[in-house]
């Protein structure tokens, strides 16, 4: 026998100010770092997944940091197309910036190839060639992170935020811990979680605070 089941009755403009609703009633009275809370809820809505309440972590006033960079104009760098294609470019445009994602630029596959590293590696390598301020926004590839604590590490790079998101087994939870040892500013979901649509949607809820669009 079929259980009968009940659907909320919402209108389509209406569906993601109650999903919001419902991420607030379910986080109840759990305390949210002041300033980060858009940011923790827009996770948990992109994934479904309140772990992110617990696992993300900020430097010292990064939030306030990553939106002075992007009202000077930065740049997003991502280490996927899937990332790149999530983060809406029309407000980041707002303040002349732009994403790019080198991943699948032929120049940097010959040389990934040629020496024996990953298409992430040299894509973090190309970036911080640009000569312009960087917020890089991983979520799928932990060399991409563990190249940029070395550069950073080396003074070779100086980057406006990194968000480090990757998700998987094979050394992501050592490249994160490595990002929290730098001095760069950073938001990193600890642990194995992570995703580029969660390293998109970090990007999108600056952007968001900032421009004071679908605040919830």
């Amino acid at each position: 026998m079929k259980r009968e089941i009940e659907l909320e009755n919402v209108r389509p403009m209406d569906i993601e100010g109650r999903s919001f609703e419902i991420i607030t009633e379910e986080l109840g009275d759990k305390k949210l770092i002041p300033g980060t809370e858009l940011i923790v809820k827009r996770c948990i809505h992109t994934s479904a997944d309140f772990d992110y309440a617990d696992n993300l972590c900020f430097s010292e006033d990064v939030v306030a940091k990553a939106m002075e960079a992007i009202k000077e104009g930065a740049v997003i760098v991502t280490d996927t197309q899937m990332a790149r294609s999530g983060i809406n470019k029309k407000a980041l445009a707002r303040y002349g910036g732009e994403v790019f994602c080198f991943i699948s630029d032929e120049d940097v596959a010959a040389e990934a190839k040629e020496r024996g590293v990953t298409r992430a590696v040299v894509s973090m390598e190309k970036a911080a060639k640009m000569n312009k301020k960087i917020i890089f926004a991983i979520g799928n590839a932990p060399t991409a992170l563990v190249r940029l604590y070395e550069m950073i590490e080396n003074g070779e790079l100086d980057p406006a935020l990194v968000i480090g998101v990757p998700v998987g087994f094979v050394n992501v939870v050592q490249s994160k811990e490595l990002i929290m040892q730098t001095k760069a500013p950073y938001i990193v979901a600890r642990g194995r979680k992570g995703g580029s649509n969660v390293a998109a949607c970090i990007c999108n809820a600056l952007l968001y605070m900032i421009n004071n669009d679908r605040l919830y």
